[in-house]
């Protein structure tokens, strides 16, 4: 579940979005993704507090639109995971065979 924080003035290119339920393993490797594209000025995440089950993340752009750039960064990630899990599977197919 994804909420915007702050309020609606926010320019497009500068939002902060809640993740509910999720943590730094999500955060990490997101802004590792999105802080990587040339239109981003500023990509970070904060757990507030570990008792609680959510994370902030902050896109700031140049002009893109920030909502577009995280979901661009969580289809790219999606890539990642898929790739890493054929890579393991194949892998260990082979290892099984010798």
């Amino acid at each position: 579940m994804l909420s915007l924080a702050g309020d609606d003035e926010s320019s497009l290119t500068c939002r902060t979005y809640i993740f509910q339920d999720e943590s730094h393993t999500l955060g990490n490797a997101l802004k590792c993704i999105i802080s990587r594209y040339e239109d981003v000025q500023f990509c970070g995440y904060t757990v507030p507090h570990p008792a609680e089950a959510k994370m902030h993340f902050r896109i700031q752009t140049y002009e893109t639109p920030a909502l577009e750039i995280l979901k661009r960064g969580l289809k790219d990630l999606e890539k990642v995971c898929d790739h890493t899990v054929n890579l393991f599977e194949s892998e260990v197919k082979e290892f099984c065979k010798s």
